[in-house]
């Protein structure tokens, strides 16, 4: 059983006008097996969040805690948190030039095992995972990220996800630019993760729609930085019925 616990978390980012403020006091705790869906507006804080805990350099935590079975995980440098057993799936993932997804797999694989993997069961998981998630064979010998499309990106996310098999999973709107095809995919990917390793997920999207293939235990509504309401799953569908205009200033856009 792993605990990804946050307390009380403020992160601000620099801008010309100075720091910003974006977290503003995030308090929320993931067990082992659990699905945790992040809603809310945009600019309402939801990737700052999974940023944060991944540890990228423009967000600095000026307050609050996050742990992973009592380690301090802001104490931690980026490549520490992922061999910690911290995983982010990023909403927009870049392109590495000259690196192939075979090469970048391995090689992530031994760093976050701190041993290289056995080239034959290997060969057989990276084989078994890629065509579980509908991907031709070839895609393996293609460089990371370059000239795939957002369907394409997604999937190589998850490919990732499984074959690193980490204790918790933050995924950053994975469900955007996905056709039906590719969310259903990407879906049973995460489901089928989960059911192997017991991972624990935090799950950020604006829409209910990849909610309806990964169940999530609970639902919070990010507004402003914080933590509005919280709940089961049938929060989403309540969101999905009525918006965030209730959570926002009257006159305000979503």
């Amino acid at each position: 059983m792993s605990t990804l616990e946050i307390k009380d978390l403020h992160v601000s980012v620099d801008t010309e006008e100075g720091a910003k403020e974006i977290l503003r006091g995030v308090t929320l705790t993931i067990n082992s097996g659990e699905t945790h869906a992040i809603m809310g507006p945009n600019g309402s804080g939801k990737s700052t969040l999974a940023y944060s805990i991944a540890g990228h350099p423009k967000y600095t935590v000026t307050s609050g805690s996050v742990t992973l079975d009592g380690e301090d995980v802001l104490e931690m440098s980026v490549d520490e948190r992922a061999r910690a057993g911290l995983f982010l799936a990023m909403q927009y993932p870049v392109e590495v030039p000259g690196v192939t997804v075979s090469n970048f797999l391995r090689t992530a694989k031994t760093a976050v095992d701190g041993e290289a993997p056995k080239l034959r069961h290997w060969v057989k998981d990276v084989k078994d995972a890629m065509g579980n998630l509908r991907m031709d064979p070839a895609f393996a010998e293609r460089n990371v990220n370059e000239g795939f499309s957002g369907g394409e990106k997604k999937r190589h996310e998850i490919l990732q996800m499984e074959l690193l098999k980490p204790k918790m999973a933050v995924l950053d709107e994975t469900d955007s630019g996905l056709d039906v095809d590719a969310l259903r995919v990407v879906s049973e990917g995460v489901n089928r993760v989960k059911e192997g390793t017991d991972v624990g997920v935090l799950l950020i999207t604006h829409y209910t729609r990849i909610l309806r293939y990964i169940t999530p235990d609970h639902v919070h509504v990010f507004v402003d930085g914080r933590i509005a309401e919280q709940g089961g799953a049938e929060l989403a569908d309540r969101l999905e019925a009525e918006g965030y205009d209730r959570f926002l200033p009257a006159g305000a856009g979503a």
